[in-house]
């Protein structure tokens, strides 16, 4: 059987380039080499041999993060090249990538969100109500970014406007929520028109961090994570479920990843991840772990589901 010629996409020029490299870097370690003939590219530097040797790709991993990797941007240049590739297109990549676009079809669909107010850089008039409508403590967050950058927990109005200065370095709009005191869990999925709750996981920070933050991701040991989560059956099913309508109404395909609170035996939903991060310890990988995929059988069928869609016009 001939190998499939396989382009792996990472790095790029997002503040999150550090564990794209990471990610690419283990991926490339346990992908087959004997089904694939591997390709890397960094975005950076290689997008122009990247078009140029576009004929010779049967597919590609897009292992980036946050923007020009996970917003649309890779996804529209290969849906133009036509390599397929794993995840949400163009569509789905945008919808999610953007926190207030994702929070306003989260609501459409039914599901439960935290209460929220948005601030321009250009207009911050609504920062007047945070106090009133939100209350604190309150979440500040770029409304275009992953990974928790420029992410913090004000507890007075006197920290807010540091938080905001530091959260508008990574784009003119920032969202503030309610702060939402629970226990967090995340739910994947996979799969395309059927798709596949994956176990939960549940993510206890160290005490020394107020949440999971950038650090608390990618610094190991930081952080405790439990998979499945120790919560009831019905609460499991119920965050599933939640996992895969977010993943539906974000017009996602192929995989996704769900964060959510948990309090009160409510579930309170934060945001989803089209591109998981892709090391053998993290989430995504954890939890198609215990539902039965080593990391290297993970990353067949995320190639698989790939050709799928693209066999079927994405």
């Amino acid at each position: 059987m001939a190998k499939i010629t396989l382009a792996l996409l990472s790095g790029g020029i997002s503040s999150e380039r550090e564990v794209s490299l990471n990610s690419g870097a283990q991926v490339f370690e346990a992908l087959d080499k004997s089904k694939y003939d591997i390709r890397r590219y960094d975005p950076k530097y290689d997008l122009a041999r990247l078009v140029t040797e576009a004929d010779q790709i049967d597919a590609a991993l897009v292992i980036l993060h946050g923007p020009y990797g996970e917003d649309g941007t890779v996804q529209g240049m290969l849906d133009l090249l036509d390599v397929p590739y794993q995840g949400a297109g163009v569509l789905g990549s945008a919808l999610a990538m953007n926190k207030l676009v994702a929070k306003q079809l989260y609501e459409s669909a039914g599901l439960p969100v935290a209460p929220y107010v948005v601030v321009y850089d250009h207009d911050r008039s609504a920062l007047e109500t945070v106090e009133q409508q939100l209350g604190f403590p309150v979440v500040v967050k770029p409304v275009e970014a992953g990974s928790s950058v420029g992410m913090a927990i004000p507890r007075s109005l006197d920290d807010l406007p540091g938080a905001l200065e530091d959260a508008f370095q990574y784009g003119r709009s920032v969202m503030i929520e309610a702060y939402v005191d629970g226990i967090e869990v995340t739910g994947g999925v996979l799969g395309n028109d059927e798709i596949e709750a994956l176990p939960l996981i549940e993510i206890i920070p160290a005490e020394s961090h107020e949440f999971f933050d950038y650090e608390a991701k990618y610094t190991a040991g930081v952080t405790e994570e439990i998979c499945p989560a120790r919560i009831s059956p019905d609460l499991t099913a119920k965050a599933q479920n939640f996992a895969k309508a977010a993943h539906k109404v974000l017009h996602c395909s192929g995989y996704s990843r769900t964060d959510m609170i948990l309090r009160d035996k409510e579930f309170y939903v934060l945001e989803t991840n089209t591109i998981p991060g892709m090391t053998a310890t993290s989430l995504f990988p954890q939890a198609a772990k215990v539902a039965g995929y080593s990391f290297s059988q993970l990353l067949d069928k995320l190639i698989q589901l790939s050709l799928e869609n693209h066999q079927r016009g994405r």
